[in-house]
């Protein structure tokens, strides 16, 4: 069991953290014809907008009530009024989405109290939906942002249901963390498809920021999970949640529709995926396609293959606590010890990992932590340690912006897992040194062959 403790620095060196409202962004882009908007100054979104097009490569739809310091102190009322007109007259969303910052949360703004006065006054926008999330960029991190922002939305979106509704069988609900990329998803809902289901997945990035090139422009999310969608979630048969992030809006999605959950920690693994597979048949009521026994047996042949190149590996990873406890378990699985553990935000999962302790902390803690190791895993914020460190750098998780394909990259399922074997593997086989004959020599303790014993024979 792992110690849980907190960096105890004046200020944070090199962040890992990024902030809740930026979770709260990613989540609403995972919704069709939405816009994302910032109740804050114009340097919040312009970060966030910054971060989010260098990462995914792509148009990135995100609005800002630009509260100025007077606005900021008399209150945001007619900022945010001002901003919701706009939008609704320019963009003509379906939903605007509404994410506080540190600024508008120190004064203390009524935003839910605002959006009742702006509906009074406006009711040009009634088919406009309106939802508000409290991410105060001052505590939690960005996989809170994104938990509370999705829990928001099952509680203002889906439809309420009598208990003895008809459940369509074939529907399978998907709740997926922060950490899952659109690539993950597609992943997800191949494999959910090949059992005759269909996932209806909130919030869905594969249809948003999965890299296509979209028929027509839009000024909001050009793809994603439709309104309609998601207030008909409560006739689905089951709810699948992937993370310890989405137990709350599982929850209060089981609690508003009686529809049951289930929720995996992590479907990075052998075993994991194992029991998400067991689900779905067992949901489904047909036999696993021959092509999923395939490819889990592939993964089986992986894992023989890459072990011998994981056991006694010492890794470092700097995460936020999902992705973290997936990498470390996985890490764990395959011979490798985690050596060094970072994360930005309290989970109950990281007193379970396999590591002596888990830090919140910043990449300098991270980078202190990792000397000595054989690997360093964070997202690109992390390559100048490794430089420093001189040792091999996987890059995960978000901000990747000095690689090609940062949505694509899929470490779920029996084929996502096989390939990260293959990934990482590769780099310790790339870093390796070339075999010597001292390379094989025994320590001179147990009589280990010398080079003069060599020349004796």
């Amino acid at each position: 069991m792992a110690k849980v403790t907190h960096s105890q620095k004046s200020c944070t060196v090199n962040p890992l953290k990024m902030s809740q409202p930026i979770g709260s962004a990613l989540a609403f882009m995972g919704l069709k014809n939405c816009m994302p908007l910032f109740h804050g100054s114009q340097g919040c979104t312009s970060f966030g907008l910054v971060l989010f097009v260098r990462h995914f490569k792509e148009a990135i739809p995100l609005q800002t009530t630009a509260m100025s310091e007077v606005a900021t102190v008399l209150g945001g009322l007619e900022n945010v009024e001002q901003a919701i007109l706009t939008i609704a007259n320019r963009q003509r969303p379906a939903i605007i989405g509404i994410s506080s910052t540190g600024v508008t949360e120190t004064k203390g703004d009524d935003v839910d109290g605002y959006l009742k006065l702006i509906r009074e006054k406006h009711p040009e926008l009634d088919h406009i939906k309106l939802v508000y999330v409290s991410t105060p960029d001052f505590k939690d991190a960005f996989q809170d942002g994104w938990a509370k922002t999705v829990t928001r939305m099952v509680e203002q979106l889906v439809e309420p249901v009598p208990a003895d509704t008809v459940r369509d069988p074939a529907k399978v609900n998907l709740l997926p963390g922060a950490h899952v990329t659109p690539g993950d998803l597609d992943e997800l809902r191949d494999l959910i498809e090949a059992f005759g289901l269909e996932p209806v997945i909130l919030p869905d990035l594969s249809g948003s920021l999965d890299g296509h090139v979209p028929d027509d422009f839009t000024p909001t999310t050009i793809g994603g999970i439709s309104l309609e969608e998601i207030a008909g979630m409560g006739r689905s048969r089951h709810t699948i949640a992937v993370g310890e992030q989405m137990r709350p809006a599982a929850e209060a999605l089981e609690k508003k529709t009686g529809v049951p959950y289930t929720l995996f920690d992590r479907l990075t693994g052998l075993e994991a995926n194992d029991g998400f597979i067991a689900l779905l048949a067992g949901l489904s009521g047909r036999p696993v396609p021959n092509k999923i026994k395939r490819q889990r047996s592939q993964l089986v042949d992986a894992m023989l293959d890459g072990h011998f190149h994981f056991g006694g590996k010492r890794i470092a990873i700097g995460a936020e606590p999902d992705l973290l406890w997936t990498l470390s378990g996985w890490f764990h699985e395959m011979g490798a010890e985690v050596a060094a553990a970072v994360t930005t935000t309290e989970s109950p999962l990281l007193e379970r990992i396999a590591t002596d302790e888990v830090l919140l902390g910043d990449l300098e803690d991270l980078e202190a932590r990792a000397a000595g190791c054989d690997l360093l895993v964070t997202h690109s914020h992390g390559r100048q340690a490794a430089e420093r460190l001189a040792i091999p750098f996987y890059r995960i998780g978000i901000p990747m912006f000095d690689r090609l394909g940062a949505a694509h990259q899929t470490i779920v399922g029996y084929r996502g897992t096989r390939d990260l074997i293959f990934e990482i593997g590769n780099l310790f086989i790339a870093s390796g040194h070339e075999p010597t004959p001292e390379t094989w020599a025994y320590p001179e303790e147990t009589g280990h062959v010398g080079e003069k014993t060599l020349a004796a024979h």
